[in-house]
Order: C-alpha cells, then structure tokens, then sequence
C-alpha cells in the first residue's frame, strides 16, 4: 500500500462523499491516478463500501452493550453466522479466554436487550453468555488512519 493509498483512505473516512476531483485537488495529484488507486482499493477488498456516519442515540439506540457468548465445541462459526443476521448486531468477534465471541450491540431500551438476551440464550450450542452495559460510550468510531 501506498502513501497516496493510505491518504486517499483517510480523505475518505473523513468525507466519503468527496468526489474524485476534490480528492485528487486535496492530494495534489490527477483524477485518473486517484481514480486508479480508488479502484484498485476497491478491488483489494481495503475499500468495502461507502456509508454514512450516524449517531445511534439520535435514532433512539441509547443501550449500548458488550455480550460475551460460551459455545458449544465445533459450532462457533454456525453460532456467529446466525447472531451476525441480528439487526442490533453491530460486530461479532472470535476471542480468547473463558467465551468465545464478544458482540457489540445497540438498543433502543432494556427491553430490547433482555429479548435479545433471552433469544441467545434459547439459540442450539449457546452455553451462556455475560452481557455487560456501557453506561457511557466515551469512543465509538471505526476509522484507522
């Protein structure tokens, strides 16, 4: 990856609605050769998409939690699959130590996490789970450079 790669990723993660020309004037360099290196991310699989930033509280997500899920032996990619379909789901991760996946979820209200608790708890090869609430999210973004 190039230096030019990786200031067109930050452009990006800063303003993705940017168009080709802006970026290219912002990096001193021509459209053709930022549209290159945009296509080439793209095909990589580095650049996965374009979305917008919300905030989740203004949608009325205010419960954010981190659930630790245990797993029966030889199914926790099925057990991940079927969690990641969750729309309150926002990242499914395979970890060490006494659990073997930790989500991050958002939730309207308590309510909300309690089913979702509940359905977890009922899914085939879920052995337990700890959910812990955040009560204050101090650093929620996804941006790397």
């Amino acid at each position: 990856m190039t230096e030019l790669d990786l200031q067109i990723i930050k452009s990006l993660q800063e303003d993705s609605r940017l168009s080709l020309s802006k970026i290219a004037d912002k990096l001193g360099t021509s459209v053709g050769t930022t549209q290159k290196h945009i296509k080439k991310l793209e095909d990589k699989g580095v650049l996965k998409g374009y979305t917008a930033i919300i905030d989740p509280t203004k949608l009325g997500y205010g419960v954010t939690a981190v659930v630790f899920v245990q797993v029966e032996g030889g199914r926790l990619l099925d057990v991940e699959n079927e969690i990641a379909k969750e729309d309150n789901v926002l990242a499914v991760y395979d970890i060490t130590g006494d659990y073997d996946a930790a989500l991050v979820t958002k939730f309207r209200d308590t309510s909300g996490l309690n089913a979702f608790v509940k359905r977890l708890l009922s899914m085939r090869h879920i052995k337990r789970t700890v959910t812990n609430v955040a009560f204050n999210v101090i650093k929620e973004e996804f941006t790397l450079i």
